[in-house]
């Protein structure tokens, strides 16, 4: 599905599976050394027809080393050249590999999963993340909030439950934290109709594009941050 005038920042359910086969593939390529992103089809209950467009996309067991409050002035990830060595925001973003990692870091990394969920409602996608301790230990909102990046904090104080919001996870029913969608499709449509006029044509595929833009935007918010490699290049037209 290309993009006309007249779109409002939404897509389909089928287009939503389309785009995470974009992203899943994008990060793959772009981040061999993290966990994938990995398709999981919602499971059917009995005499339910088989749907390749029902489920979810999910991001798990990703390790984050924190940095202590006074080291998180800086914003910037990318400028800062090597993200290993001077991570911003979150901090040393690392994929776990050996048990000598766990037993030196264990008091400073805080494992994260990731889902995307596409609503119904609001016909965009949802993050949902839960976090906790090496131990298995679930992270308190308290130990969020020491994760989250500064311009996420502040606006958390501001307004807790409707920036993020804990709530049933749709699919495994137990309980996770959620950035809230509202708004969503508004800033979409903006992101892509500005870069579509930017290249001064139209046609831009939703579908190869959705999920790696929205995630370049709503991962910032709690420090997962998508590489500038994977960002699609809104001047080319898809075919």
């Amino acid at each position: 599905m290309g993009i006309s005038s007249s779109w409002d920042g939404t897509f389909t359910s089928s287009d939503f599976f389309l785009s995470t086969k974009a992203l899943s593939g994008k990060w793959k390529t772009t981040n061999p050394a993290f966990p994938s992103w990995t398709w999981v089809p919602s499971p059917r209950s009995l005499g339910d027809a088989p749907s390749v467009v029902e489920g979810y996309l999910s991001l798990e067991k990703f390790c984050l080393h924190r940095n202590d409050k006074e080291n998180r002035e800086d914003d910037s990830y990318y400028d800062k050249g090597d993200p290993i060595d001077k991570a911003a925001l979150f901090g040393e973003v690392i994929k776990l590999n050996c048990a000598c990692q766990v037993h030196s870091y264990e008091q400073k990394i805080h494992f994260y999963d990731f889902h995307i969920v596409y609503s119904n409602s609001y016909r965009v996608p949802v993050l949902y993340f839960r976090g906790y301790h090496y131990d298995g230990q679930p992270l308190t909102l308290e130990n969020i909030e020491i994760d989250l990046p500064t311009n996420s904090l502040e606006i958390l104080k501001e307004s807790k439950w409707t920036f993020m919001t804990q709530e049933e996870h749709p699919i495994p029913n137990q309980p996770w934290y959620a950035l809230h969608p509202c708004g969503t499709s508004e800033w979409m449509k903006l992101l892509f109709h500005v870069a579509s006029s930017q290249a001064n044509r139209e046609g831009v595929r939703i579908e190869q594009q959705y999920l790696i833009s929205w995630l370049s935007v709503v991962g910032q918010a709690v420090g997962l941050r998508v590489d500038l490699e994977m960002l699609p290049s809104m001047t080319t037209v898809l075919t």
